[in-house]
């Protein structure tokens, strides 16, 4: 798979045209520019790039869609990103604007095995069968649902 030999640019446009696909069907190189505030010729290299990547299928003044692997590398940016997201909201009590604009400078500058390990902590929280813990601002860390270490098992 190609993730780890993606810039964290090319992360951002893939993570664009995937969002973007997801609501219009296919992206247009106007819809990049504008989602991701950067210039159409800088969108047009990007496009060029991650097309002989095999990762989108691209043609000037075309639509743009992702490929089978452009879809698997772009979920998979997606999923980082989100559970971030929720890992910073959820867990620390980020307000949800700043939780986004750290998750996007997060998965692209915390080394790869610490976002996934940020990830993995996020989804065990979210699944802890008593509830998980989370951040109170006033208190601190607690438990919502009295978890105690006969009930929550860390995964294995």
């Amino acid at each position: 798979m190609h993730m780890n030999k993606l810039t964290a640019s090319q992360e951002d446009y893939l993570e664009a045209i995937y969002q973007i696909s997801e609501e219009k069907m296919a992206s247009r190189a106007k819809d990049i520019a504008q989602r991701l505030q950067v210039r159409a010729s800088s969108v047009t290299s990007a496009l060029r790039t991650l097309g002989s990547m095999g990762l989108i299928n691209y043609a000037p003044y075309d639509l743009i869609t992702l490929t089978e692997e452009g879809k698997t590398v772009a979920r998979e940016i997606v999923r980082r990103h989100e559970a971030l997201e929720r890992f910073l909201t959820n867990v620390l009590g980020i307000a949800p604007k700043e939780a986004s604009e750290a998750a996007c400078r997060m998965e692209h500058s915390v080394p790869k095995n610490i976002v996934n390990r940020l990830v993995e902590y996020s989804e065990y929280v979210e699944h802890c069968p008593k509830g998980g813990v989370t951040w109170d601002s006033g208190f601190g860390y607690y438990c919502k649902g009295g978890c105690n270490e006969s009930s929550c098992q860390r995964k294995k």
